[in-house]
């Protein structure tokens, strides 16, 4: 069978799995717990957002409307990189649940989150691009949280998606408890393009959070080298 068919019985029987659920256990907001939704209108409102003034490379605060000092000495090899949300409230236990909880639901809430912001300030894009996870992961976790974000933020702002143009080629440690460098080293070389689909395109990389922007660099240098002529990053959320 196609990967493509396999894919779409997967989503399918994952949509008829979470109805099921939600018919016995009613969702209920992950901010206030109100019965019905997980993230209430209200909350959503609340949850911080990335707002200018901010590094036009990296996205990282700055006092001006200019690069921040790192990106000053050594900018990030990539266009630039956008984030709607800060890492941090209601939105952080979201994605906690998102990613390590199975609460793949919350997905359509926060795409629609990024598609919002994707047609608000769009940047050239002919295709949209998950940040992979290695087959390892994705045969423990089941799924790719990246991957359901960008299907999700695509499908609403009328983009094109290719889940299988970029793979990561070795396992690698959490990024979560590394610092900057640890980070960068971690991901060097972890990623590679598959095949010349993305030659001469603009991509839009998809995750979940940046932290430091490596694994994102990271990735962005794996599609310039396969000939992609524009890489720019769109996540989430970011830490501050």
């Amino acid at each position: 069978m196609p990967v493509s068919a396999i894919e779409t019985i997967e989503r399918h029987w994952r949509n008829l799995c979470g109805q099921l659920v939600d018919l016995l256990f009613p969702p209920r907001c992950v901010g206030c717990r109100q019965v019905g939704t997980w993230l209430c209108a209200q909350c959503l409102e609340q949850i911080p957002r990335v707002e200018p003034p901010f590094c036009t490379r990296c996205g990282n605060q700055v006092t001006n409307d200019n690069l921040c000092l790192r990106c000053q000495t050594s900018p990030l090899q990539i266009d630039c990189i956008r984030s709607v949300v800060y890492f941090e409230g209601v939105l952080r236990e979201a994605i906690h649940l998102l990613k390590y909880r199975g609460r793949t639901v919350l997905a359509k809430t926060l795409g629609s989150l990024m598609a919002t912001y994707w047609m608000q300030h769009p940047v050239e894009c002919d295709i949209v691009v998950p940040v992979p996870l290695h087959a390892s992961r994705l045969r423990e976790r089941g799924y790719n949280q990246a991957a359901l974000l960008a299907g999700e933020m695509a499908r609403q702002a009328g983009l094109i998606l290719d889940e299988h143009a970029l793979v990561r080629q070795r396992s690698t440690a959490p990024q979560v408890n590394l610092d900057a460098k640890q980070r960068k080293e971690n991901v060097h070389a972890a990623f590679q393009c598959a095949g010349d689909a993305l030659d001469g395109k603009h991509v839009l990389l998809i995750d979940d959070v940046c932290t430091t922007g490596a694994t994102l660099q990271a990735c962005a240098i794996a599609l310039y080298q396969k000939g992609a002529c524009g890489v720019r990053a769109l996540t989430l959320a970011r830490a501050r």
